[in-house]
């Protein structure tokens, strides 16, 4: 019996004590980035979902070592933020003295037992002073070239954990990190203008080796619109309010305005009769969150302000009115409403008695009539097709405009907490706002029991006098520091260039190291990072790279997303009492089993169902694997040969293209086969060692050893010599006549069509079927099946 406690022990031990996966970053021959994205120690463990990743990640890397490249695999700790905060409330410590307590669990009793190929000479926490002070000169840098701006702005403020959060942090209305529906609040908050690389973050997607859900997903929350804005003057009133739309080619068909309840003119533009009613109408808004505003299913609500606007064109007065389904940060605020042509401005319309007048020819009955057409009742562009009208759109009118307009915000990077860096800005009664000298930094975060947030809208660190009060470095006169940290977002998107510098006192990364090994060459991680770290990660690089600090402007060549994992068929949840805690399969499974059975049990790139007996099968196939390595040393059959040259091929084309579960099942398929055999050669148990290494690396190094081998398995190299197998290995083909199956014909694998096609004509049997014929066409699904119409 296979004692994998035994083995997996060793391994450990051992590989924590050699280097044998340190890599010299300065004299590396053929560098290879593996990255993978590094955790908030801001809980008991890490997950079984952490461990998906993280193994998923190390497959690659292992398996671009075996091909001979100088992998690096560098991992760290993302120790600030809010996750790690919030966690240090609920068990009442200090985060200066939990934080450390949890990344020592996370690096000794989980991460250091799983088998991952980490280089842990180059850990990084965020959290240390060397660290933060690179965030902070990020933030000076950026302050200084005019990309980080402090601006007043209706922000997103989650009641619960006491700070604001930015858009893409908010999930259908609701905090990403504790769930609660979160407010609205005008405060004055750091910016970093994201918007002006929009064009840039969604032209490079088609450039980038991605997975397509991930580029989708960015093009989606970058949403670049190619429209009008147009404007219209607000009756007796020095107001213009400005709208947006894509279909400029409707505007003689717009009958009324609607407003968001928050937007700036709102307020001046309730007469006085309507105060009352307005009153209600917002108070009934306010607890409604954005995604119930939004949704397509809900029935719209609005009020008529009592006010009017002057349609640019026509010149008739058009009613203003608010509704709950217009978000102030959304566009410009305010829509322009053509319920002719839009289906909810219709049923707004409806509901409310507004005038419907239709602008593009179509039916009545067909009525909201969404597609482009031949404009009517549009004065003197009657008659124009809508593409030939948008296209001279900047001709028709000083009140309109061509405009491209974007979903993207820019991002909001002040946080109320305490756990994180300060930002490093001074503010100075006579010089006004002050970035904090680069010899200065870092500005370091004081540690202190006072950290609890308020809820005022001031972060904790305002109540530290000591912290506050400070001499302005320009003038030198008394001033206060920024009380915000910055948003953890931002410890994480320049984390992989640290990983290439992690001691370095005098700079954030090397150049040379930098020109080296970056972009990364491979990033797998989960997609719900999409249009957080990953969007916001590309922005610093970009950003960094107009500095002049970086010679790219992309920071990885690859990225894989993973799916998700579901346990029993349920969403993992604690309130259903159906999470993975991967330390409990250290001791009843291995971690050989652990990995192995994450990789099999679904397409990695989608995700799988976690079951307990999946995990014993998986076992019981190490064990076989054990027995087969334990067999008698001696000539292998042909047969076993042929089928070790397609395994090689199966596998060597599943893990490049990330499909490890067929991997696995290949290597499962090999172990079926070699359990016939009264003997196996060594060679052939070396290369089954070293194909399973990538899923399975305790095991597999601990064969390889028996067997001879020095160091690592992963500096043996992958299984070669088999080429001869190869091409003496044959296959049957089904063959059908005009789509009946009518026999079989054996084959060399990697036939071509022409030698199957004689093939069956020489067989007796399919011969019948195709002599005194004409062959009119011949269809082949490689090495699967032929169906040879005849006539």
């Amino acid at each position: 019996m296979y004692d994998f406690k035994k083995v997996e022990r060793k391994w450990m031990d051992r590989y924590e004590k050699s280097d044998y996966f340190s890599v010299n970053l300065d004299k590396s021959n053929k560098p290879f980035y593996n990255l993978m994205m590094f955790p908030y120690p801001s809980a008991s463990g890490l997950h079984i979902g952490n461990m998906y990743s993280f193994i998923g990640a190390d497959v690659y890397g292992r398996y671009m070592k075996l091909q001979g490249y100088d992998v690096y695999e560098p991992i760290g700790f993302d120790a600030f933020g809010i996750h790690s905060e919030n966690y240090a409330l609920k068990v009442g410590k200090n985060p200066f003295e939990l934080t450390p307590e949890s990344i020592k669990y996370f690096r000794d009793e989980q991460l250091k037992k799983i088998g991952n190929i980490f280089d842990w000479s180059s850990e990084v926490i965020t959290s240390s002073q060397d660290y933060y002070k690179w965030t902070q000169w990020i933030f000076v840098k950026l302050f200084k070239a005019g990309l980080a701006e402090k601006r007043n702005s209706t922000v997103n403020w989650c009641p619960s954990c006491k700070t604001v959060l930015a858009d893409e942090q908010v999930i259908d209305g609701k905090c990403e990190r504790c769930d609660t529906e979160i407010q609205k609040k005008e405060m004055s908050q750091w910016f970093f203008k994201i918007t002006k690389y929009a064009d840039r973050l969604l032209d490079n997607l088609e450039k980038l080796d991605w997975t397509e859900v991930t580029k989708n997903i960015q093009k989606s929350w970058i949403g670049r619109s190619e429209g009008a804005t147009v404007f219209f003057q607000v009756k007796n009133k020095d107001i213009e309010i400005e709208t947006f739309t894509t279909r400029p080619d409707t505007v003689y068909g717009v009958t009324y305005l609607v407003l968001a309840p928050e937007y700036k003119y709102t307020r001046e533009l309730i007469v006085q009769d309507k105060k009352e009613e307005f009153k209600t109408f917002i108070d009934r808004v306010k607890k409604m969150d954005e995604a119930e505003r939004t949704s397509i299913t809900r029935s719209k609500n609005g009020m008529f302000t009592g006010s009017y606007a002057i349609h640019p064109l026509t010149g008739k007065k058009l009613p203003i009115w608010i509704g709950d389904y217009v978000l102030a940060d959304y566009g410009t605020g305010a829509v322009m409403a053509v319920p002719a042509h839009d289906e909810r401005d219709y049923d707004f319309a409806k509901k409310y008695g507004l005038e419907i007048k239709q602008v593009i020819d179509c039916d009545k009955d067909d009525l909201p009539y969404i597609e482009k057409g031949i404009m009517i009742n549009s004065e003197e562009y009657s008659g124009w097709k809508s593409e030939d009208f948008i296209e001279k759109i900047d001709k028709v009118s000083y009140c309109m405009r061509k405009t491209v307009n974007y979903h993207l915000h820019d991002w909001c990077v002040s946080r109320q907490r305490y756990w994180g860096p300060p930002i490093p800005i001074v503010y100075c009664d006579n010089c006004g706002i002050v970035p904090v000298p680069e010899k200065d930094l870092p500005v370091k975060l004081p540690q202190t029991d006072d950290f609890v947030p308020d809820g005022s809208g001031l972060a904790p660190l305002a109540r530290n006098k000591d912290f506050v009060e400070t001499i302005c470095p320009k003038c030198g006169k008394p001033a206060k520091r920024e009380t915000d940290v910055s948003d953890n977002f931002l410890d994480s998107a320049w984390y992989f260039l640290r990983y290439v510098s992690p001691g370095d006192s005098e700079k954030p990364f090397d150049s040379n190291r930098v020109k080296k090994w970056l972009p990364v060459d491979m990033y797998i991680g989960g997609n719900e990072h999409a249009n957080l770290h990953l969007m916001y990660s590309r922005f610093i690089t970009m950003a960094l790279h107009d500095l002049g600090y970086l010679p790219f402007e992309e920071p990885f060549r690859s990225f894989r997303g993973h799916g998700l994992i579901i346990k029993d068929g349920q969403k993992m949840s604690k309130s259903k009492g159906n999470t993975v805690n991967p330390n409990d399969y250290f001791d009843t499974h291995g971690v050989d089993a652990l990995r192995t059975y994450l990789m099999f049990m679904g397409n990695f790139l989608e995700g799988g169902d976690f079951r307990d007996s999946g995990m014993d099968a998986t076992k019981r196939f190490i064990n076989r694997v054990w027995d087969v390595s334990n067999m008698p040393e001696g000539e292998s059959s042909t047969e076993l040969k042929i089928k070790m040259a397609e395994t090689v091929d199966k596998v060597r084309y599943s893990i490049e293209n990330i499909k490890y579960n067929t991997a696995v099942a290949a290597i499962m398929e090999f172990i079926n086969e070699a359990m016939k055999e009264k003997c196996i050669e060594r060679k052939i148990i070396l290369d089954l060692a070293r194909l399973l290494s990538p899923f399975a690396p305790f095991i597999s190094e601990e064969i390889h050893e028996t067997k001879g081998g020095k160091g690592t398995i992963l500096d043996s190299g992958f299984p070669k010599g088999y080429e001869k197998y190869k091409e003496i290995a044959t296959i049957v083909v089904p063959v059908q006549i005009n789509g009946k199956m009518r026999g079989k014909v054996e084959v060399n694998k990697d036939a071509g069509q022409k030698e199957i096609l004689e093939k069956a004509q020489e067989d007796k049997n399919l011969a019948r079927y195709i002599e005194g014929k004409d062959v009119k066409k011949v269809i082949y699904i490689k090495d699967k099946i032929m169906n040879i119409i005849v006539k």
